[in-house]
Order: C-alpha cells, then sequence, then structure tokens
C-alpha cells in the first residue's frame, strides 16, 4: 500500500556526515517494475532520496503508483527525442521497447524468439528529458529503455549537465534492429562527461541450440547486456559544485558500494574546507 516510508536512523551516518542541503534526486527512465528491485531502494528507505519515475506501460505504470511511497511519484511519459515512434508490446513486457525486436538476433539465444515476440504494435509519442517540467533537479538516473537510451540522452543534455551518475542498461548482443550497443551509449556518455566505474551486472544466455537444462550449457553463453554505472570524471571534480559532490558520494556509497568514488567526493569537500578535516578519517571509520 502506498503510505510514508519510516525513517531508519542506524543508515543515516554518510548522510549526516556530508549533510547534503535536500534529498538526492532520483530519476529512472523506464521504471516497470520486472522481477528485481531498484537499485536506489536503500536509498529510498533512509529517506534520503526521492523518485520520479517515467514509465508508459498502463499496466506498469498502475503496479508502481499503486505501491509508491511519499518519496515516490510516476508519470506515463514515453521519454524520448520528442518525435512519434511505435511502441512494440512484446509476449514478454521485459522485452517492449520503441525498436522492433530483430528475427534473426533473436534465433541465436534460446527462448528470445518466444519472449520477443511482439503482440501488438502501438503509436507512441515521446518527450524530451530536457522538456519534463516536473524535473527540476538530477543527481542520479537509472534507465533502462530497451535500445532506446542513446535518444534519451541525446535529448536529455542539459537536464544530465546537472547529474552526477548514471546507471544505464548497455547491449552487446544487438537484440533490436538498429538498436545502438556499448559503444554508442559510451561515446555519448564520455562527450557529456561521464565515465564508466563498473559493472552492476550483466546477463549472458545460451546460444541455441543449446538448451538451460544441457550439459554444455554454462560453457554456451552469448554476453547479451549488461548494467554500467557512470559516474563523473573523478579527475575533474572541480566542475562540480558542493552539493553536487555530497550527493555523488551517497549514490556511489549507499547504492553502488563504490567507496572509492565516495572518498574522492569527500576529499575534494575537504580541499575546498566544505566538510571538517576529519570527515575522512570518520568516514573510514564508519
Amino acid at each position: 500500500m502506498p503510505g510514508t516510508i519510516p525513517p531508519r536512523r542506524e543508515s543515516d551516518r554518510l548522510a549526516d556526515l556530508l549533510g547534503p542541503a535536500r534529498l538526492t534526486e532520483v530519476v529512472d527512465v523506464g521504471a516497470n517494475p520486472l522481477e528485481d528491485e531498484p537499485p536506489y531502494l536503500a536509498l529510498l528507505r533512509e529517506r534520503a532520496c526521492r523518485v520520479t519515475g517515467f514509465e508508459p506501460q498502463p499496466a506498469a505504470l498502475a503496479r508502481l503508483g499503486s505501491a509508491a511511497s511519499d518519496l515516490e511519484r510516476y508519470l506515463p511519459y514515453a521519454i524520448g527525442d520528442g518525435g512519434t515512434h511505435t511502441l512494440h508490446l512484446c509476449a514478454s513486457s521485459g522485452f517492449s521497447g520503441l525498436y522492433e525486436p530483430d528475427p534473426a538476433q533473436l534465433e541465436l539465444l534460446v527462448d528470445f524468439p518466444r519472449l520477443a515476440t511482439v503482440v501488438d504494435r502501438i503509436p507512441l509519442t515521446t518527450t524530451r528529458l530536457d522538456d519534463v517540467r516536473e524535473i527540476e533537479l538530477l543527481d542520479h538516473l537509472k534507465i533502462d529503455v530497451q535500445g532506446a537510451e542513446l535518444m534519451v540522452f541525446r535529448g536529455g543534455r542539459e537536464t544530465l549537465a546537472r547529474a552526477t551518475s548514471i546507471q544505464v542498461e548497455v547491449g552487446f548482443h544487438r537484440l533490436y534492429r538498429d538498436q545502438p550497443t556499448f559503444a554508442d551509449i559510451d561515446l555519448e556518455l564520455r562527450e557529456q562527461g561521464f565515465v564508466p566505474q563498473g559493472f552492476v551486472s550483466t546477463k549472458t544466455w545460451p546460444l541455441a541450440p543449446v538448451q538451460w537444462a544441457d550439459a554444455d550449457e554454462g560453457h554456451a553463453r552469448q554476453l547479451v547486456e549488461a548494467d554500467v554505472l557512470y559516474v563523473r570524471d573523478l579527475t575533474r571534480l572541480d566542475l562540480l559544485d558542493d552539493e553536487q559532490l555530497r550527493h555523488l558520494a551517497l549514490v556511489a556509497h549507499v547504492v553502488y558500494d563504490q567507496r572509492g568514488v565516495a572518498l574522492h567526493a569527500i576529499r575534494e569537500l575537504v580541499r575546498r574546507r566544505a566538510l571538517d578535516p576529519s570527515t575522512e578519517s570518520r568516514y573510514r571509520a564508519s
């Protein structure tokens, strides 16, 4: 049931140490609740962030809204380039997206032709991230839109200029016709000042005709996609203001356990005299 998330004061040590002036602003593009919990759930449970999510599929949007807390809001916009596209609804909703599944590529992977079968096509007008008036600030972006990530990044350069971290699903196996892959995403994000920090997760899948129960299944897997964490270039932290550094440290530590990133942000804040010189040692001790 929707409601207020109770505070968990025992987990607030880093936020208390950093002293941010506001909650961390998280934007979730493609918030369809599938099997996994959102990566930023720990930050949400600490009542240290506010979430604005986007999900154009009505059933998924309804599920999100029914379970939303007072720190979450979900909007029906399809984030993209501002143009009209076709939403390809697939047998498994996790495959649905703006790009058409590629049968030749799907045939290489067991079960994928069935899961990605297009069951309906719906005209869909997209909205550029830069045109979403509800977003005033963005610290951390989580995005999973089945191949349309590059479209979102190019239509959100002004909004992303304030962001300090991004979790993006990138494709290594082109499941959709004309789908941008990891190389395209990486070039765009580097141009915007982000660098890859690490893999959050990777997904491999058996190459057909090998089946899940086959003895060779563990040795017949194809790298399909991965979630990658990007952060601002740590050699250019001078480009970030104090509040951005605080939220970079919070997300890096609480969400991804990337303590090296958090430590770099803390050291920069100490150097600027925005934090007490003892903050680094207190952070390490905690």
